[in-house]
């Protein structure tokens, strides 16, 4: 089975020798920018897309947005002094003033030109905070989605830099082979890989490798991948009648570069309205969270390792055991732009 396209080749300077990459284009989705929690009333935080800055703030009615970063005006960068006045923007070149709606408001010493910055799209969901990207600039095709309910908002995560372009990442979790090798856990499949538009599903049934014993350990897993920025893991703990979420979301900073942040949270499995008993359970919920995020960095560092010294294959020899790879090939091609 042969999966992908012809790609053109770059030398890379970060690998040995700058030898000749196969490089991903940049691909259409919904990427993280931010944790909701960094984006306090005010604070104008920089974050890099696609090879290129965005400048996000919350205004004072608590919205937030995410601008292009260069003033219009002489080409100061919004993200470099620039600060939140109200429901405004201000440069820090000469401090003129943007309204939400990207056109400048006001100046210190006259009337604002007819000048605009241009917004990014941006949805908040489940605290985070994500961006859309099309290369052509076309508006999003698909809405963000809620990977899980409205209430939960990731309280641990953490954040690293991958030499890798995003669908590499995403590809790992279609990558039955490597768990057992790389992760030493079995694996089950409960549900197959089900395409449906910018989304994919699945089930699977993980357990450690090892003795008899330990395969009471087993743990089932529903996955969710929304685009090639995001991918939630969900596990039920019936037990502690609770529901881990992990998720994975992958954002692309330059070429072949990905910036990767794994966050985690926890709630009960039948939620209900604030008691007092609910309220004692959240130290629980942050614990288990943390637990998790560990778990999972811990899991992630071995296939770091292997993104960063790896390179793409647009057209991988698949064996038996490989068909997920290929469904998730041939449904990644929707997010690219046409040859």
């Amino acid at each position: 089975m042969v999966m992908g396209k012809d790609l053109p080749q770059v030398r890379d300077p970060h690998r040995p020798g700058g030898e000749p990459e196969r490089e991903l284009p940049y691909p259409s989705s919904w990427f993280f920018l931010a944790l909701s929690r960094e984006l306090t009333v005010g604070r104008v935080l920089t974050r890099r897309l696609a090879n290129e800055d965005v400048v996000l703030y919350r205004t004072a009615d608590g919205r937030p947005y995410a601008v292009r970063p260069y003033c219009p005006h002489l080409g100061a960068h919004f993200g470099s002094g620039g600060f939140v006045e109200g429901r405004n923007l201000v440069c820090p070149f000469h401090h003129f003033a943007f309204a939400p709606d990207g056109t400048c408001a006001g100046t210190p010493d006259g009337r604002p030109p007819r000048a605009r910055v241009e917004h990014h799209t941006i949805r908040e969901r489940n605290g985070f905070v994500f961006g859309w990207y099309a290369p052509d600039g076309e508006p999003p095709a698909w809405d963000a989605p809620e990977t899980a309910p409205p209430e939960v908002c990731a309280t641990a995560s953490w954040h690293t830099e991958v030499h890798a372009p995003v669908q590499e990442l995403v590809e790992n979790a279609l990558d039955y082979r490597h768990l057992p090798v790389v992760h030493h856990v079995t694996l089950k499949e409960l549900e197959a890989p089900q395409a449906q538009g910018p989304y994919m599903h699945a089930r699977l049934r993980l357990g450690p490798t090892g003795p008899a014993p330990l395969a009471k350990f087993q743990v089932d897993h529903s996955f969710l991948v929304a685009g090639l920025g995001c991918l939630r893991i969900e596990h039920p703990l019936p037990p502690l009648g609770v529901v881990v979420y992990l998720w994975a979301l992958h954002t692309p900073t330059g070429p072949a570069r990905t910036r990767l942040q794994v966050a985690t949270a926890c709630a009960d499995i039948r939620p209900s309205r604030p008691t007092a008993a609910s309220l004692l359970r959240r130290p629980m919920h942050r614990a288990l969270a943390r637990t998790m995020l560990r778990i999972a960095v811990s899991k992630v560092q071995g296939d770091i390792r292997i993104w960063n010294a790896k390179r793409y294959e647009p057209r991988p020899r698949l064996t038996v055991g490989d068909e997920a790879i290929g469904l998730f090939r041939h449904w990644a091609r929707q997010f690219y732009p046409a040859p």
